[in-house]
């Protein structure tokens, strides 16, 4: 779907400002949404495509008025709700009021330096060979489909040329973020000149 993050140098936005030497956290408040985000996917209710998904899905005036763990708490809120974890009323009131989902998996706090470090693996076996090859022109689907995407709309109905692939097959965000299978496909990574994305108007050199 198209949502609030896909900007990608869409005008009117300001440049980009990093800040130096900015901290991982700005507000104790942070660190809590993070651990509780991971905590609870690690539950094994959803993938991290769906998580993606609840984020992205925030409607864009209020994604764009929320910082970063805003729009975390966000989504972890609907994850919760859409799973039967926690209620609207639970939500509202703050406290338990009857019992939910019980948890598949609870991460330990022993667990969690090297759970992160393993990460979860995202491929998959391959069943039949790349549709593609490194160095071919090839141009992306032109859709604007109502479901989650990692194909940013920016890039859509452009043409660029394959630079790299995977070894294997890599889990579909599209069909995973919905319940709907992994559907694993082949992994490219595409470049793509800055005339082909932006107009004759981008900054020169860029890819």
């Amino acid at each position: 779907m198209n949502g609030g993050q896909d900007l990608g140098g869409q005008m009117g936005f300001g440049p980009i400002a990093p800040e130096p030497n900015e901290p991982v956290f700005h507000a104790p408040w942070e660190k809590r949404v993070l651990a509780m985000s991971v905590a609870a996917g690690a539950m094994g209710h959803w993938s991290i495509d769906e998580s993606r998904f609840a984020r992205e899905n925030i409607p864009p005036v209020q994604y764009q008025a929320a910082d970063y763990y805003t729009i975390w708490i966000g989504g972890l809120e609907t994850l919760l709700l859409n799973h039967t974890f926690v209620s609207r009323e639970e939500l509202a009131q703050g406290k338990v009021l009857s019992t939910g989902t019980q948890p598949r998996r609870v991460l330990k706090g022993g667990d969690v330096t090297a759970t992160l470090l393993r990460g979860f693996a995202v491929d998959r076996p391959a069943t039949q060979g790349p549709l593609y090859a490194v160095g071919q022109r090839v141009r992306m689907i032109h859709d604007h489909p109502k479901g989650h995407t990692r194909l940013p709309r920016y890039a859509r109905g452009k043409t660029g040329v394959i630079e790299k692939m995977q070894a294997s097959p890599h889990v579909l965000p599209d069909t995973s973020a919905h319940g709907e299978g992994e559907n694993p496909q082949w992994l490219y990574t595409v470049a793509f000149t800055g005339e082909e994305l932006w107009g004759h108007s981008c900054e020169p050199g860029t890819r």
